[in-house]
């Protein structure tokens, strides 16, 4: 048990200096001045100077690595538990990409597995670019109804060279199979969208919530920052057809190309133009690889995408683009939280998970990291190792 004294509280709406009181994974008391219980072991954690908030979700992770657009050593490694937590991030959903082939679903369930058994809190989209949809079961609906960690469909690619150039059709009967695969489970039923850099664009997201009764929960294009247009578009999907835009954080800002729009950046360009804070994600697209193409769509080569570059974007629109710290905090816990339907994550609150981030309050440097009640970082030092790191 912890008992986290005198910090302010973002909730992520802003409440003030609260204590939070932790135990068995869970938030078990929040309030003003609350007793030390030291028959119970409590454990207290000085937060004075410091917000707390929540464990960020990332809701596109690729936790197998991804990559291979320039062959066989060109794939990226899988992820580290340290990787993960080191960023304030308690709770993934990991995902396939390009290569649906060499890398598995059954392959990323065990990884899932794996990082849920190391600490945190881990799902996963059934599927990867390719369609036909290759899933474990052999349906869609299937994968989510039978498949506990199983929350939506995904990474699709539209709008790309390399996607498999499904028609608008194929495409809307994904989502609803998604969809109704949420329904029958309880769980999001959510598509999560890879937007390439084509013509397209949201074309095919439009003819779903044009053309049939889907609601626009069911579809999350990530990517949206790619480009000035296609952040664009995406903005006027959302004010006008009440759409969700993911923003993708892990480009590297110093490298940033001249047409692409970095995170924070895009977050603050949404809400300037009138798109609701709910309506806007950011995930990191980690552990993904980061391809440069020319202009005929030859490989040049790539990087590769980090977990810890949510928290950075979150932080940077607070402190350089003048995003409200709870604006920006939805972004990364409670809006994730709500479209992939996790009740008891992306806030503090009593019996949430205690899925907790303190951070200082001028710089906003990560001092503590929580995962389901155990402290993972500790003084900005990692604690928790993975398996396999030294």
């Amino acid at each position: 048990m912890y008992l986290i004294k005198n910090a302010e509280i973002y909730a992520p709406g802003r409440l003030g200096i609260m204590d939070v009181l932790t135990g068995g994974g869970k938030i078990l008391k929040m309030g003003r001045e609350l007793p030390v219980e030291e028959a119970y072991d409590v454990e207290v954690i000085d937060g004075t100077g410091k917000i707390l908030m929540p464990g960020l979700i990332d809701a596109h992770v690729h936790i197998l690595g991804g990559g291979g657009e320039g062959g066989a050593k060109t794939r990226t490694p899988e992820i580290m538990l340290s990787d993960i937590i080191s960023g304030g991030v308690t709770t993934v959903v990991g995902c396939l990409g390009t290569d649906g082939c060499t890398r598995t679903m059954s392959n990323l369930l065990a990884k899932a597995k794996g990082l849920e058994e190391e600490g945190i809190t881990t799902y996963v989209y059934t599927g990867s670019y390719q369609v036909p949809v290759r899933t474990l079961t052999g349906k869609i609906m299937d994968d989510i109804i039978l498949l506990e960690k199983v929350v939506g469909t995904g990474e699709i690619a539209i709008s790309d060279h390399r996607s498999s150039q499904p028609g608008k059709k194929e495409f809307a009967r994904i989502v609803a199979d998604t969809r109704v695969g949420g329904i029958l489970s309880g769980k999001a039923g959510l598509v999560n969208i890879h937007m390439g850099d084509g013509q397209k664009r949201l074309q095919y997201l439009r003819y779903v919530l044009n053309k049939t009764e889907i609601p626009p929960s069911n579809m999350l294009p990530t990517h949206i920052n790619r480009s000035r247009a296609l952040m664009e578009e995406g903005i006027d999907y959302a004010k006008n057809l009440g759409g969700y835009i993911d923003l993708t954080t892990s480009s590297d800002p110093d490298f940033l190309d001249p047409d692409e729009v970095k995170a924070s950046t895009g977050l603050k360009m949404a809400l300037d133009a009138g798109v609701k804070p709910e309506q806007i994600t950011f995930s990191s697209d980690g552990q993904g690889s980061l391809p440069v193409f020319d202009a005929s769509g030859k490989f040049l080569g790539l990087g590769v995408g980090k977990v810890t570059s949510l928290y950075r974007e979150m932080r940077d629109a607070v402190l350089n683009d003048g995003v409200s710290m709870t604006d920006a905090l939805k972004a990364v816990t409670q809006n994730p939280a709500a479209l992939l339907k996790l009740s008891e994550k992306g806030v503090v609150k009593e019996e949430a998970d205690a899925d907790l981030v303190l951070a200082d309050r001028e710089t906003l440097d990560i001092d503590m990291v929580m995962a389901k009640g155990r402290v993972m970082v500790r003084d900005g030092q990692v604690l928790a190792k993975g398996t396999f790191e030294s």
